[in-house]
């Protein structure tokens, strides 16, 4: 199977795309058809940043409605293209950096 491409707009580059649109409606679709699958998976470590910080009980239709709108705005809202010459720094290790002696 032939790799999707999408001129992603949140990293301002083609990468490859999702394999479905992950939500249902147009703003599922909209992520779809023009972001990377690298950018969403910067969604999904800011969403658990977000459900931890908040304390949020996904089974709470308030929480759902706020992660989706935090998702469009970081997506699509106004300065959501990150700054040009951006690359993902590496993910620290479990338990953070080792210490000096």
């Amino acid at each position: 199977m032939e790799q999707r491409i999408v001129a992603c707009v949140k990293l301002g580059r083609r990468l490859p795309g999702l394999d479905a649109p992950p939500y249902p409606g147009e703003l599922g679709q909209r992520i779809y058809d023009s972001i990377s699958r690298q950018a969403w998976n910067m969604w999904m470590d800011q969403s658990v940043m977000l459900i931890n910080h908040y304390g949020l009980s996904m089974a709470d239709p308030q929480a759902q409605q706020f992660l989706v709108q935090q998702a469009e705005e970081f997506f699509f809202g106004e300065g959501a293209q990150m700054p040009e010459g951006w690359t993902p720094a590496a993910r620290p290790t479990k338990g953070g950096p080792a210490r000096r002696k």
